[in-house]
């Protein structure tokens, strides 16, 4: 048997300090302005991440292109950047109201605006993390561009093979390609990504938009094309913070206007002295879980209700939607579109306005309208903009010099994670918010245990829940250790230890509200990152995630009403 010399380190040690080194090194560059990502300000960036090999960058290490990595990433990053030789990070400073036309990608809610051909500004309104999300993007993006242009150039001087020569007949041709044309490219194409002609078909739509078909060969054009000019002509790629986001970040700025607006409405609408129940949360379930049956009443008599989530979960299903919508505001929902920038929208539930007894969930009708829960649904935060939200509506409302405290008797967080034992749509319920990087850890009481969701149909399970620096930088061998070590670690997310540091800061230092505030934290598995062809980048949830999450909406509002 070998032992481990003292000296040497483990795989997850090194993958531990790569995660570090990025994050020192990330808050090193905002803090200078600007970086270049291919040449030596952001080599410790590409090193770090090339030793950590993330599972959703697949194979990012290897000479081959990485294509579930590259769509994961794409639909997270504005359509075009990859034309864009500058990229700046701003704060929000007014851009919406310009000439500029909005970019919104796909998968994450973020305003980007096209400046001209050369650069793309992208709106950073949800702290820190979202920073750290889109660089570690572009560092990706960018290492495999230069996996492109070393398998193009065949000198120094810029002369490109056959292939690349192909490719961008193709791509730079006017009128639409017919099958056989676009059949040639994807085979030059292949070879350029060293690739199967298999492959590309297979993934080929899932990159197409509705007015782009061949947006693949786009992509692996206008990044090899900028990888290209980088070696040959040393025109390097920039990334810029703005100052405005440099003096604006960290001081809350869209979290107080998003709490001060919701409870400037909670005040109009005289609910601000009521039990309050906060859920963070999509913004469907609560909904649908209380007015499905008074709605759908049809639907509901004849099906399972979970066959009616299910309907409802589709998208082709929105006058199905939109009956359920309309009753809830006939009954007392109130709808906030965020207009902060935090990218929140919310609902606000007056319960005393419901017929709770046309519900399914038996749920008592308090005796005063005045004890009535109000429920105020948040839909998902993201990474350390889940602190600046809570921290921000947990203080108390300053009305005319008066302060008024907010009666909050319970906190509930429902949310999608990574699960290290188990499969898509397990549920896992935590014990202990552990902060990755850090010595930081929380434990608390979870109002909701493992017995309360048993026995209906999905694994459930219990343990402590890693809270990542971001989903993007995990791999196999910090999560393996995570997994086989004391900590009991059943999952990881990005949001958990952030909510609990704003309510314990509320409850148990500020005193802004009740000490003995009621916790609940409840997550569904969107993805196993220890299994191959289970990360995030294989695929959505699909159907799987429609069970676990109004089992954990049905407990938790009737635990709320209890």
């Amino acid at each position: 048997m070998s032992i481990k010399k003292p000296h040497e380190r483990t795989r997850a040690q090194e993958s531990s300090n790569a995660i570090e080194r990025m994050y020192i090194t990330m808050r090193h560059l905002f803090n200078r302005g600007f970086y270049k990502p291919m040449g030596v300000s952001g080599e410790t960036l590409r090193e770090a991440l090339l030793v950590l090999r993330p599972e959703i960058y697949g194979s990012i290490s290897e000479e081959k292109a990485e294509l579930e990595g590259l769509l994961y990433v794409i639909d997270r990053l504005p359509y075009g950047i990859e034309q864009c030789r500058f990229i700046n990070l701003t704060s929000d400073e007014g851009y919406k109201d310009s000439h500029f036309e909005v970019i919104i990608p796909p998968k994450r809610r973020r305003n980007c605006y096209r400046i001209d051909d050369e650069q793309m500004n992208i709106e950073i309104t949800r702290g820190r993390s979202e920073i750290y999300d889109i660089l570690t993007h572009l560092t990706f993006l960018f290492v495999e561009s230069h996996k492109i242009s070393k398998r193009v150039l065949i000198d120094e001087n810029g002369a490109t093979t056959r292939d690349w020569q192909k490719l961008e007949q193709a791509v730079l041709k006017t009128k639409k390609l017919t099958q056989k044309e676009r059949e040639i490219a994807i085979t030059h194409t292949a070879n350029i990504l060293g690739r199967t002609f298999k492959e590309l078909t297979k993934v080929y739509n899932a990159f197409a938009l509705p007015n782009k078909p061949e947006r693949l060969l786009e992509i692996v054009y206008w990044l090899g094309n900028l990888a290209i000019e980088e070696v040959v002509h040393n025109n390097k790629r920039t990334v810029t913070f703005s100052p405005v986001l440099r003096e604006r970040l960290g001081h809350h700025l869209h979290g107080e206007i998003w709490a001060n607006r919701i409870k400037e409405t909670l005040q109009k609408h005289k609910l601000l002295e009521r039990p309050i129940h906060i859920i963070s949360a999509n913004l469907h379930s609560v909904m649908n879980t209380l007015f499905a049956p008074i709605a759908l009443k049809s639907e509901t008599s004849k099906n399972d209700i979970f066959k009616v989530y299910e309907s409802l979960s589709q998208s082709n299903n929105t006058s199905l939607r939109n009956k359920v919508k309309q009753k809830a505001l006939q009954q007392g929902m109130i709808f906030i579109e965020d207009e902060s920038g935090t990218n929140i929208d919310v609902q606000i539930f007056d319960t005393s306005k419901i017929d709770l007894s046309k519900t399914d969930l038996n749920l008592p009708k308090p005796s005063k309208d005045k004890e009535a829960p109000v429920l105020f649904v948040m839909d998902y935060a993201f990474g350390e903009q889940a602190y600046e939200t809570i921290d921000e509506f947990l203080k108390p409302y300053t009305n005319e010099g008066d302060k008024v405290f907010l009666n909050i008797e319970s906190v509930s967080i429902m949310g999608k994670a990574g699960i290290l034992e188990g499969g898509k749509g397990d549920i896992m319920i935590p014990s202990a918010h552990i902060f990755e990087g850090t010595a930081d850890n929380y434990p608390f009481t979870n109002e909701l245990s493992k017995a309360d969701l048993e026995g209906q149909g999905v694994d459930v399970y219990e343990g402590s829940m890693i809270t990542v620096l971001g989903t993007s930088l995990q791999n196999k061998d910090i999560l393996k250790f995570f997994f086989n070590s004391t900590w009991n670690v059943i999952g990881l997310e990005m949001e958990g230890a952030h909510y609990q540091k704003a309510i314990q800061a509320a409850s148990k230092v500020r005193r802004s509200i009740n000490p003995d505030v009621k916790v609940r934290y409840a997550y569904y598995a969107s993805d196993n990152p220890l299994e191959t062809g289970s990360t995030l980048a294989s695929g959505g949830l699909g159907t799987s995630g429609v069970k676990p999450t109004y089992l954990i909406t049905r407990k938790i509002l009737q635990q709320i009403f209890a």
